[in-house]
């Protein structure tokens, strides 16, 4: 949000002298999301932007002629958001966090950190639309690294059971899925990860902010600054299908030295030097 307000600024957007932003928040919520979307709809609003599949999915649902841009979204093609990166087709148009070298990337840092990794839990959003992509473009990567893969599938409110499985299986490490609704639970996440004394890494900054060991992915901040350019041409005419999909052009790495400590992890000089940020 900060990123896509800042790049609206940079636009020339003043907002309540010639923009007005409507803010609906559905609080990890699935089931607000369909009225939340109605309500927006019906103020007649000119575009709507957000960062969540489940909300782009509810509005569509209801109307597919508004204009919708993507903040920051997954899997906008195999969730049928859009026909292609480089034409969308109907209304839906934006930035996403799709790129096929992130699974590898995360897999691999956990190596550099974990040398004898060898079975790596995996926790995901299930139900959740982007969670087949995620899951199978982990698998593809963990296989020439010699990896074997754990699938733990829980609802957020089940983040605890999720735990006591993973600590029955007792994979060498966890990768943490990103998700709005797991963004809301990343203290606790991160915290019954530590408990049970597991390496984990994210796309989530979040996550390691509040106690995750390690986060690579794109920089939400940015893509939230590029998302306000859409929603400027949108509003100067250019319709949504004219906006090819946007992938991510800057990738942040994030470590959490105090979390590496607690965990008795040397963290290599080599990772130290090109992480764009070490939390202490």
């Amino acid at each position: 949000m900060k990123g896509f307000q800042h790049g609206l600024q940079q636009l020339g957007y003043v907002e309540g002298q010639n923009l007005v932003l409507i803010y609906r928040w559905a609080d990890g919520r699935r089931d607000r999301l369909a009225d939340l979307a109605s309500e927006l709809l019906q103020l007649n609003v000119d575009v709507i932007a957000s960062n969540s599949t489940e909300a782009i999915l509810a509005i569509r649902d209801l109307n597919n002629t508004t204009p919708v841009v993507m903040t920051a979204i997954s899997d906008p093609i195999g969730n049928r958001l859009v026909a292609s990166f480089a034409r969308p087709g109907g209304n839906i148009t934006g930035v996403t966090l799709f790129s096929t070298e992130l699974a590898g990337k995360r897999l691999e840092l956990l190596k550099e950190v974990v040398p004898q990794l060898a079975r790596v839990g995996l926790l995901v959003e299930r139900d959740h639309p982007p969670t087949a992509t995620f899951v199978t473009e982990t698998q593809a990567a963990a296989q020439p690294l010699n990896l074997a893969l754990q699938i733990f599938e829980v609802h957020p409110e089940e983040i605890p059971e999720g735990f006591r499985s993973i600590e029955k299986e007792h994979p060498d490490a966890l990768i943490v899925q990103q998700t709005a609704s797991f963004i809301s639970h990343a203290r606790e996440i991160a915290g019954l990860a530590i408990n049970l004394h597991l390496p984990t890494v994210s796309e989530m900054r979040e996550f390691i902010e509040v106690g995750g060991l390690l986060a690579y992915g794109p920089s939400v901040y940015a893509l939230g600054e590029r998302a306000a350019w859409y929603v400027d041409r949108i509003l100067k005419g250019t319709r949504p299908d004219e906006l090819p999909v946007e992938q991510p052009t800057k990738f942040e790495l994030v470590v959490n030295l105090k979390t590496a400590k607690v965990l008795g992890l040397i963290i290599p000089g080599t990772m130290l030097a090109r992480a764009d940020e070490l939390i202490d």
